[in-house]
This record gives structure tokens, C-alpha cells and sequence, in this order.
């Protein structure tokens, strides 16, 4: 394994950093301030669709996309330093360069399975960053931890689908932009392998049945960029049956599909989140003194950084084996090391954070620093895509099978 950076990922990653400098860093201020001027907190503030125009311009465009046809041809060894940069600035960076979930592994489900005529009209103007999207899976009433727990139903009537449930923490759904749901439900619900019970449809946001109820809070904060997490009701929505994405009973193998890359791209931006809470450790440290010494003297704060710097580095070192892997035998050769990150990941990083809000006191949970926004990211991470117990359960299962 030689993690080297390439010259190319070296030269993306200078034109990253100054952009991150001279364009993110600036905004995310400013974003703040237009956003409060804004009719709907949902409306994009205008600094948003300039640094979206920039970073195209620079050609920092839809840099998560391995196909060449359709992104920047990167392998997820290439792309794991460039998405650590995105992750210091998670709300702001990742949109700007149109590599924000829930829109990335959309994209991904569309150049993957999707049929020419769909990607025509829902992927190119995705990849344009034209319009955002939804991922309608998660659902109130069941543990959705289990897919095979999900009640919507997509049901076929004549040349149309109907689909009927309820969803909720959508992300994306509270965004005007949003134009497409790709919906995960049962087209089989008495099938008897209960993994090819579930089918994806695409569904139009505008299309009459489907109704954006409210925005879910995530630790109290409405995420604005990412377009909100929003409880979304399908009562009869009808779409066409060349909605139908891959084939019927094909949704859960297209969800899997989805999630690998999702898991590590979000440990790549965790990096990214405790290089930023580190940075802000240190500046709090050498800026601030307590009980007559600055507090880069008090032998607790020497722990905590030199503790959230090893752990750094550790975590770095798995997720670039991760991608490397996913790279080379691909996503189900790096099965267990995927599982692993997903566990490892938020969790060091949930620890890191909270040291550094600990630094900063009631200025660490303040709107004034981006540590409470953060930690309320890195969090919900440890539930997302699958919780830590569900990963950690299926880790277990293949370590013990060995022995068996």
C-alpha cells in the first residue's frame, strides 16, 4: 500500500486549499448574514451559488465520481485527501463543489442503474448543479436500521406505480431546488427472500400525493445547506413504470451499492472536521489564559491535543487502506475495513470535538465558532447510514465465522 499522493491529486489538492483560503473560509460568515435576509430560511443565499460558479470555474467540480463520463475520474485514493479539505468546511465546502450528500450518492444510484432516458433528465442536471435531490428511505414507524423493516409500498397498476408510506429525515427534501426522490419501498412486501422485496423508483417532487410535511431538527439546528431533513408523506403519488430504477426487487442490493461510497466519503469529511477542531484547539490554547498561565501551559490541554493528534492520524491511515482497497478489490473485498470506519470514524471525532467546545467554553456551543455544528454532524454520523451497533454486528459475524 503506498498512500503517495499522486501529481494530480497533488495538484488538486493546492488548488483546493486556496480555494477553501480565499473563497469557503470568507463565506462562511457571510452565508449566515444573507441567509437571515432570505424570505425561507430555505432559499440558497446568493454567496452559495457563488462559490458554487467559482469552484467550477477552477474545475473543482463533481470531484467524488470515479467515471470519468460523468466526474473527475478520480479513484477514492485520489479523492480521500481532496474530501478531508471539503470536510473543514462541511455545511459550505461540499456543496460548493457540488460533493454534498444527499446528491453524491444519488448521482452514484444514476450513473450506476439508471437507464439512458433517466440519466438524461434527472443525472445531467445533477451533475450540473442545476438541482438537488432526495434519498427517501428512513421511515418513522419502524427500525430502519433493518431495511427489510420498511413499509411503503410501490404497487403496479396498469403502467403506473403507486406508492404509498411515510418518510422521514430526508435529506435534501426542504430544498426548492430539490427536483427528484429516488424512494426506497416494497414492490414484494410477501416475497420470500425478504432483500428482493424492496424496488427504487424515481419520483418527482411536484408529483400530486407527495407532500414535505415539516424539517426535522438535528440537535436543535435545521441543516439549511444540505437542504434540510425533512418528514415527507407518499399518499397514492403516481409515477410512470420507467420510474423504476434497475429492476423490481433490486433496491436493496442498489442501496447497498449506494452506502459504501457514502461511508467512506463521510469519514474522509470526518478528517477534514477534527483537523478544523484541532486548529481551533490550538488557536483557543496560545489566545487564552486561565489561573495565571495560557491555557497551551495546562498539562490537560497538552493531552488533549497530543491525544486528538494520534487518533488523527490513525483514523487517517484506515480510511486511505479503505480506499485503497475499495480501489483495488473493490467495495465488497473492503467490506470489513468499510464496516470498521464507519465505527472508528464519528466516534474519535465526536471525542475530538467535544474537547475542543470543552477548550472554548459557552463559546464552543455559540453560533460564533463552527464546533456545535460539527459535533451535531459528526454525532448523527454515529446513526447514519447505518447505526455503530449494526456495523459492529456484522464486523463480529465475519471475525467469528473464521473460527467456526
Amino acid at each position: 500500500m503506498d498512500f503517495t499522493y499522486d501529481a494530480r491529486t497533488e495538484e488538486l489538492r493546492a488548488r483546493l486549499l486556496a480555494f477553501m483560503d480565499e473563497h469557503v473560509y470568507p463565506a462562511e460568515q457571510v452565508v449566515h448574514e444573507q441567509r437571515a435576509r432570505l424570505a425561507s430560511p430555505w432559499e440558497t443565499p446568493r454567496v452559495v451559488e457563488d462559490l458554487k460558479a467559482e469552484a467550477r470555474r477552477q474545475g473543482l467540480w463533481n470531484l467524488f465520481l470515479p467515471d470519468a463520463e460523468h466526474g473527475a475520474g478520480l479513484t477514492n485514493l485520489q479523492y480521500a485527501p481532496l474530501a478531508e479539505i471539503t470536510g473543514r468546511s462541511p455545511q459550505l465546502a461540499p456543496t460548493a463543489t457540488n460533493c454534498a450528500a444527499p446528491d453524491t450518492g444519488n448521482m452514484e444510484v444514476l450513473a450506476q442503474f439508471a437507464d439512458e432516458a433517466q440519466r438524461k433528465q434527472w443525472l445531467q442536471p445533477l451533475l450540473a448543479g442545476e438541482i438537488r435531490s432526495a434519498f427517501a428511505m428512513t421511515e418513522p414507524d419502524v427500525a430502519s436500521s433493518d431495511a427489510t423493516n420498511i413499509t411503503t409500498r410501490i404497487e403496479r397498476e396498469g403502467d403506473e406505480y403507486v406508492i404509498t408510506g411515510r418518510k422521514w429525515y430526508i435529506s435534501g427534501a426542504m430544498n426548492p431546488d430539490c427536483g427528484i426522490f429516488i424512494v426506497m419501498g416494497k414492490t414484494d412486501p410477501e416475497g420470500e427472500d425478504i432483500r428482493r422485496q424492496q424496488s427504487m423508483v424515481l419520483v418527482p417532487r411536484d408529483t400530486p400525493g407527495v407532500t414535505v410535511d415539516r424539517a426535522m431538527q438535528v440537535f436543535g439546528y435545521e441543516d439549511h445547506y444540505h437542504g434540510g431533513h425533512a418528514e415527507v408523506t407518499f399518499d397514492h403519488a403516481r409515477v410512470p413504470v420507467s420510474n423504476l430504477i434497475g429492476e423490481e426487487g433490486g433496491g436493496f442490493a442498489i442501496a447497498q451499492a449506494r452506502l459504501g461510497p457514502g461511508r467512506i466519503h463521510h469519514c474522509m469529511r470526518l478528517i477534514g472536521m477534527a483537523e478544523r477542531a484541532i486548529e481551533l484547539m490550538c488557536r483557543r490554547a496560545v489566545s487564552r489564559d486561565a489561573f495565571g498561565k495560557a491555557l497551551a501551559q495546562q498539562g490537560v490541554v497538552h493531552n488533549w491535543i497530543a491525544d486528538a493528534r494520534v487518533t488523527v492520524e490513525q483514523l487517517r491511515l484506515l480510511v486511505l487502506k479503505t480506499a485503497w482497497l475499495m480501489d483495488t478489490v473493490g467495495n465488497r473485498g473492503a467490506h470489513t475495513e468499510i464496516q470498521a470506519i464507519k465505527i472508528a470514524t464519528p466516534r474519535a471525532v465526536v471525542d475530538i470535538i467535544d474537547r475542543a467546545i470543552q477548550l472554548h467554553g459557552a463559546g464552543g456551543v455559540s453560533q460564533d465558532f463552527p464546533l456545535a455544528e460539527l459535533y451535531a454532524g459528526a454525532r448523527t454520523l454515529m446513526i447514519a447510514d447505518g447505526p455503530d451497533e449494526v456495523h459492529q454486528r456484522s464486523l463480529a459475524r465475519r471475525e467469528i465465522k473464521k473460527y467456526l
